[in-house]
């Protein structure tokens, strides 16, 4: 890291995103002690409709809170977006590290679980959306490294069309259960094909948008 990296920036967004894990676990861990006292697994008991309003309103409020950060992190749009990345991808790796303390849950990476409720419930190995956080992080730390030594990365149109594309596979791949949570019964096998698919476009469009940013003109 050079002398112009935002390291100051990147410790507070770090800390704050601990902090923000350390939240959304513990109040998992109430939810768990009230509405799955027997263990939380698949089939899983629906939630009162009162308090899944309430879970919804908190993952928004949570998405939001993330992107706030992310928003005061940097000046520039691709900056801004790039501390949400690492905001976002350091809030979901602490999570399950505080729930894994706290609860000594997930007892392996492999084990289901429910990722988010909004559009639909989302389902998937606990590894999957960690490793899609450690792809944010490093991808947003690389923007930050790039801007700083004047470098900035230029996504092009097609590149965020096909990032949003490779995000949709990943989300799709977390949907394809929906209906076995829903009918409270257990999850078929997760769809690694698709989102592997997702994942190494994602990632290749990434690095494809590094390369032509180093292009003369």
């Amino acid at each position: 890291m050079n002398d112009n990296f935002p390291k100051k920036t990147l410790t507070t967004v770090i800390a704050f995103s601990i902090a923000m894990a350390f939240m959304e676990a513990a109040v998992v861990i109430y939810l768990r002690e009230l509405y799955y006292p027997e263990g939380f697994c698949f089939p899983l008991k629906m939630l009162p409709s009162n308090i899944l309003v309430i879970e919804l309103g908190r993952e928004a409020a949570t998405i939001i809170i993330l992107a706030a950060v992310g928003w005061l992190s940097a000046k520039s749009f691709l900056g801004r977006f790039a501390g949400f990345m690492i905001a976002f991808g350091v809030w979901d790796i602490f999570y399950y590290v505080f729930l894994k303390l706290s609860l000594d849950w997930p007892a392996g990476l492999l084990d289901w679980d429910l990722l988010f409720l909004i559009p639909l419930p989302w389902i998937g190995p606990v590894i999957a959306p960690v490793l899609v956080s450690i792809c944010l992080i490093g991808s947003g730390v690389l923007i930050w490294h790039r801007e700083s030594q004047k470098r900035p990365v230029r996504i092009s149109r097609r590149h965020w069309m096909l990032e949003v594309v490779a995000g949709s596979i990943i989300i799709g791949s977390f949907l394809t259960n929906t209906k076995a949570v829903i009918a409270q019964s257990v999850p078929a096998s997760f769809r690694w094909e698709i989102f592997s698919i997702g994942l190494l476009l994602g990632v290749i469009v990434f690095i494809h948008a590094m390369r032509k940013s180093d292009e003369p003109g």
